[in-house]
């Protein structure tokens, strides 16, 4: 692995195959013992268009707390969860960002597969574009993705953490929620037994072949226009790259949506699971809990607010 000054800012961690990036000096344990358990109280929507709109005004609350032309940070939420959303930002840029919201939105990606080209239709990225539209991009003050056409994967994550730092840290970080077997789960690609810890602020983590497929199904499923050769360069990908437990609980504020039980019904007994699960006091107890079950990190955010439809509840 080649050196690089960016990276020398985080500690390299290496945990069951994972490479984690550290901020150096942070005891995850110390961070554990320091935080609250707070109860997940599910807000239930009527439709997807609710959430979105519930979403938009999360936002709409960060941008008020701050003054007038102060730029706001936020992580973007891929998948189904906040399609809504997104096609509410792209109207507004459409009709010319009448709230002049969207031109103070620093705007950051959470996860990427890699290697890829940042072209290739089964990029984040490219589904981000297809579903905000490429005026949202021209109005927003930045757009930092993840860069996955990178020689060294692990310098291209330390680079974006560095400019996610250099704007602050993220003002709201918009999660889903991803089922696991045995009824664990996931948040952006945090997956159960990774080893990731309190103090991890992103992860570069070898990709399954069942985690391949389900991406490339995700994408063709939602109506992205892939091509052959885009498909075979994805089938090459060899990890993932995620931001980490550190930058869930250093966002000033998360929302996680969850709209799609009726299509992957699993997350029903996953979110439950979430909410119900015991979570120790003990700190080297309560990291092997929320390493067996990472969707239990929300747990831990002071701010946070879980919209849902009725039959994740169900």
């Amino acid at each position: 692995m080649s050196e690089s000054t960016n990276r020398s800012e985080f500690v390299r961690r290496a945990a069951a195959g994972n490479v984690w990036l550290a901020r150096p000096g942070v005891v995850p344990e110390a961070v554990l013992s320091r935080q609250s358990d707070h109860e997940i109280v599910p807000e239930v929507l009527p439709d997807e268009d609710a959430v979105g709109a519930a979403m938009l005004d999360e936002l709409r609350a960060v941008a008020r707390a701050k003054d007038n032309d102060e730029p706001v940070s936020m992580a973007l939420l891929g998948g189904r969860g906040a399609q809504a959303l997104h096609r509410l930002l792209g109207r507004m840029a459409e009709d010319g960002d009448p709230e002049g919201l969207i031109r103070r939105l620093h705007v950051f990606t959470q996860d990427a597969l890699g290697p890829l080209p940042m072209a290739n239709a089964f990029s984040f990225v490219r589904d981000f574009e297809r579903l905000l539209g490429s005026t949202f991009f021209d109005r927003v003050r930045s757009f930092t993705p993840i860069r996955t056409d990178a020689d060294d994967l692990e310098a291209a994550m330390a680079d974006y953490l560095q400019r996610l730092d250099a704007v602050g840290g993220l003002d709201i970080f918009f999660l889903g929620h991803g089922p696991e077997p045995g009824d664990a789960s996931h948040l952006a690609y945090i997956k159960p037994g990774s080893g990731a810890t309190a103090a991890d602020v992103a992860g570069v983590i070898p990709i399954s072949s069942s985690i391949r497929e389900h991406h490339i199904a995700k994408f063709k499923a939602g109506g992205s226009q892939v091509s052959d050769a885009d498909e075979q360069a994805c089938r090459r990908a060899t990890h993932i790259l995620t931001l980490g437990p550190a930058a869930i609980l250093g966002a000033r504020r998360a929302v996680q949506s969850v709209v799609d039980a009726a299509t992957a019904p699993a997350k029903r007994a996953t979110y439950r699971r979430v909410r119900e699960s015991p979570l120790p006091d003990d700190p080297a107890a309560r990291a092997r809990a929320l390493d067996a079950n990472p969707g239990i990190w929300v747990r831990l955010h002071p701010n946070f607010r879980s919209l849902v439809l009725a039959d994740v509840l169900s």
